[in-house]
């Protein structure tokens, strides 16, 4: 670039230079104040050496030398520090990519690409015609999803004081030195940092379930009950201005979801109580806001009957409120709005056997319906508007009605979720003891298909109330029933899936089925009504396998009569999830990726023939090894009808977070979902044309040699996974308490029964990414080969296919966080020589190979070329994880020889919670 551009680019970052200095500074005064000259000498000497390690003035095993040997008590302050020098650099990042955006914004430029406001230009560039926007937003829904996959190690002390600390500099930029309240902010901020040194980072315990669900509805909190309801309105505004003439969205579009106390998958320890209680907290929250806004409402709706005139709806409201009529006697609004709470708590009050704070003791009738409840307060917003009060209306009381359509009564929707192993040997129990059955699993798959539609006819049910079940049959319909309960009680909305984790089968699908049905949840009808179930029955493909079989077995499933009655009555739509952790961990990226994207294409053809609306859930992780990277160009990434209006996905662990832990990071993320789902539905974003299936057919080779390169080393190579646990901390993820589930989901030592967070989080920490590239660069080159023409057909799919372009960015993005020379220091780790060098060797290769396919076929000369922000993030943070890495790998050492001490074990704990942070993902 220009020496103009240089100075530009230096003049921009400057104010994230002085933050990162001025935060730096601060915690280096507190950590000489309060662990002494010599810790803090310490840490400053190992911290210059890291930066010199970066510029390259010195090798890199300066940093090394001085900390070979380190006591573990005084490596503890240091890996602490360095923990949290990483924490306040990310915490400036952030503030830095704000102050860009809001000068990007001053400065008048045009919308950036994931906006809403980009969105509508390119929309209404388009020309649509009203009516078919209208047809392909039909049950429009995005949904992210919060899983308990609760991958953020921060825990919730620290994130608190990072939200204050942020607020804190935000404060600091604003204001000028001699402006009031400026000299006030410094010591706020030391005391914050204080408060962090004197925290302890990581758990002693580890998380139970009641805790996640008590984390997850504190993002409802933070950002999201205020931003989704805003959000919504402004989207249906939008859209309905632009196609006046059509209806459009008569739900809200943005409407989240929660896995958290529903996924049971290889977790013990969700039960019926938990399912309860997850939907009982989540039900109480809404409850408790509604009714803290009405009671607002009531302080500043007071209007005179002496000044204006009510609608006879209101009216009635009115006198329905407070028992003495003298209370507010003139002021109809307040008296309403007394009304609706009165009712409103009523409701509550049945629903969860209390009653929610600012709730009233009352015999009034419960709301039957959330929709009853925006009857009356669309009445109150109706009235105001007539008589010339919609500035009014257009506030607190818009923001409510907004957040009861949203949210209703159930707050976020629960996914229920269980892997098909165990449906079979409870449909095997249920089936025998019944009599219908002694060997369900002799029987072949068409035997299981037909005994299962036959069931599913029947209104007798399977088990009698002495029936005698084993404990896992017991809690397994336990949990299905507490679901039923949840649904009776909140409404249909309360529990929306049924997911199917490794699904194979047609069988597997109505396995679950018949579970619901015994549960009382799905009714088989009768001559004159059809089978319908309020909760839709997801498979789950995960494997690459699976995916690559999962539209044939959705059009087998469709073949069979009960089953497509069943989702003819719920509307002809069929949801599907993708899995893409599993696939790969199995398959490896590029193989997993393609897999995904040919499962998509097969299952839009079968929807199309099927005359079904296909709904899409993608099981994304955080790191570009399970699917991670930037949400929009995932959603542009998808093929051609893989979307329209619908789009689901998991939010996972320390993404959350980042999301949705603050106003502006939320509204921003979540509109960026909604631009995402708006564009690939409505335009043409894919852009192949008449190029598609050439694309298609060459992404098929170069993902069949990308596999096979990646079966090579993870399946094939003799000692691989002595090798990966030897060379990572695997064996001590588990320790980190991190979450409730366990790491692994048997008690076996294969890569396919691990999970893949420990997976992906241990490949992290030893920093060798191997899940977000391994076998890309050897699928490149080995199609490549010497013809300068197929390099010249990638570079144009690149430069033209969503897809490919967002594989390699994601690719490119990982592969920065990557560093060969610290993951030779994890594979001294391996005792066997021999292993060491032979599996090391094979990664080292593959990672030249692909880094240098990369470059040739993006024509980039960094991996960062196309993301600057990434590339500054890590120039600012990655000398941070010098220190780190090197004392991790000596505490293993020294743990693997031995020392199992307190200290020791603390010490690799902090380093990975460290190491964590700084690279923003954990799995």
């Amino acid at each position: 670039m220009g020496q103009s551009r240089v100075v530009q680019e230096q003049e921009a970052t400057r104010p994230l230079r002085e933050d990162i200095r001025f935060l730096g500074g601060i915690l280096g005064d507190t950590i000489r104040d309060h662990e002494g000259p010599e810790v803090f000498d310490l840490i400053e000497r190992v911290r210059i050496e890291a930066f010199r390690v970066r510029r390259e003035e010195v090798e890199r095993s300066a940093v090394a030398d001085m900390l070979d040997g380190t006591p573990t008590e005084v490596a503890l302050p240091l890996i602490r520090a360095f923990s949290y020098f990483v924490l306040l650099a990310n915490l400036a990042e952030d503030i830095q990519r704000d102050r860009r955006r809001a000068a990007h914004v001053a400065a008048g430029e045009p919308p950036q690409d994931s906006s809403l406001a980009a969105t509508y230009a390119k929309l209404d560039a388009a020309a649509l015609d009203g009516t078919g926007v209208a047809e392909q937003l039909t049950d429009a829904l995005v949904s992210p999803v919060i899983t308990a996959h609760p991958t953020e190690t921060r825990r919730r002390t620290v994130f608190d004081v990072q939200a204050k600390i942020t607020a804190l500099m935000r404060l600091r930029r604003r204001l000028e030195p001699g402006d009031p309240g400026f000299d006030d902010i410094e010591p706020r901020i030391r005391r914050e940092v204080l408060t962090l040194w004197r925290t302890a980072l990581i758990r002693l315990a580890r998380l139970r379930i009641q805790d996640e669900i008590s984390v997850g509805l504190r993002y409802y909190d933070l950002t999201l009950y205020d931003v989704i309801p805003a959000i919504n309105a402004e989207v249906r505004a939008a859209l309905r201005s632009r196609w006046p003439d059509v209806d459009l969205l008569d739900r809200p579009i943005l409407r989240p979801g929660s896995w958290i106390g529903g996924d049971r998958d290889g977790n013990p320890y969700v039960t019926a109580e938990v399912v309860h209680t997850a939907a009982e907290q989540a039900a109480a929250y809404a409850f408790g806001r509604y009714l803290g806004e009405l009671v607002e409402l009531e302080k500043s709706l007071s209007q005179s009957a002496r000044l204006v005139r009510v609608s006879p709806a209101v009216a009635a409201l009115a006198d329905a409120g407070y028992d003495d009529p003298a209370v507010f006697a003139d002021e109809p609004y307040r008296r309403a709005l007394h009304a609706v709470r009165a009712r409103l708590s009523a409701t509550a009050a049945r629903s969860l056997d209390r009653l929610p704070d600012n709730g009233l003791a009352t015999d009034a009738e419960p709301y039957p319906t959330p929709q009853a409840v925006l009857d009356d307060l669309d009445a109150i917003d109706a009235s105001l508007r007539a008589s010339g009060d919609a500035l009014l209306a257009d506030d607190r009381l818009a923001a409510l009605r907004h957040a009861v359509e949203t949210f209703g009564f159930h707050l976020q929707g629960l996914d229920m979720r269980q892997n098909s192993e165990v449906h079979e040997q409870v449909v095997a129990e249920l089936l025998a003891w019944s009599g219908v059955h002694q060997d369900y699993a002799s029987l072949s798959e068409a035997e299981r298909v037909d005994l299962l539609a036959t069931e599913l006819r029947t209104r007798r049910p399977l088990l009698g109330p002495n029936a005698r079940l084993s404990e896992l049959a017991a809690k397994e319909l336990g949990v299905l029933r507490a679901a039923k309960g949840v649904i009776d009680t909140f409404g249909a909305a309360a529990v929306p899936n049924y997911i199917i984790s490794m699904c194979t089968s047609v069988s597997d699908m109505l396995e679950a089925a018949l579970l619901l049905k015994e549960a009382g949840i799905l009714d088989p009808g009768s001559a004159d009504a059809s089978p319908r179930s309020p909760v839709g029955i997801v498979p789950l493909f995960e494997t690459i396998e699976d995916l690559g079989a999962g539209a044939a077995t959705l059009a087998a499933a469709l073949e069979v009569p009960v089953y497509r009655e069943l989702v003819a009555a719920a509307g002809m739509r069929q949801e599907v999830m993708l899995g893409y952790s599993d696939s790969n961990k199995d398959g490896g990226y590029l193989a997993a990726n393609w897999a995904l994207y040919r499962a998509e294409l097969d299952l839009v053809e079968v929807a199309r023939k099927a005359g079904i609306r296909l709904r899409l859930f993608h099981g994304r992780g955080g790191t570009v090894g399970r699917g991670g990277g930037r949400s929009y160009d995932a959603i542009l990434a998808q093929p051609a009808g893989a979307v329209r209006g619908s789009l689901r996905l998991t939010e996972q662990g320390e993404v959350i977070a980042a999301k949705y832990s603050e106003s502006g990071a939320a509204h921003r993320n979540l509109e960026s979902l909604i631009a995402g789902t708006l564009e690939s539905t409505l335009l043409d974003v894919e852009g192949l044309g008449d190029d598609a299936e050439p694309a298609y057919e060459l992404l098929d080779d170069l993902a069949t040699r990308a596999r096979a390169a990646y079966a090579h080393l993870v399946h094939d190579t003799p000692g691989f996974v002595e090798y990966f646990r030897q060379s990572t901390p695997v064996a001590e993820v588990g320790d980190l308490n991190i979450g409730s589930r366990p790491a692994s989901r048997k008690p076996t030592n294969s890569v396919s029964d691990l999970r893949a967070i420990p997976w992906v989080m241990a490949w992290s920490q030893a920093r060798v990414m191997l899940p977000g590239w391994y076998g890309t660069g050897t699928a490149l080159e080995d199609w490549v080969g010497d013809d300068p023409a197929r390099l010249a057909r990638l570079t144009d799919l690149y430069q033209r296919w969503p897809f490919l372009r967002t594989v390699l960015s994601n690719l490119a993005q990982v592969m920065a966080k990557s560093d060969l020379d610290i993951a030779a220091r994890y594979a001294d780790l391996v005792d066997d020589k021999t292993l060491r060098d032979k599996i090391f060797g094979m990664i080292r290769d593959e990672h030249a190979r692909t880094v240098r396919m990369y470059k040739a076929v993006t024509g980039h000369e960094e991996l960062l070329s196309d993301n600057p922000s990434l590339a500054e993030s890590i120039h600012n943070r990655f000398p941070y994880l010098e220190p780190l890495n090197q004392l991790q790998v000596d505490l293993l050492r020294r743990l693997r020889g031995g020392d199992d001490s307190e200290l020791v074990k603390r010490g690799i704990l902090l380093t990975m919670n460290g190491l964590a942070t700084a690279l923003r993902n954990s799995g």
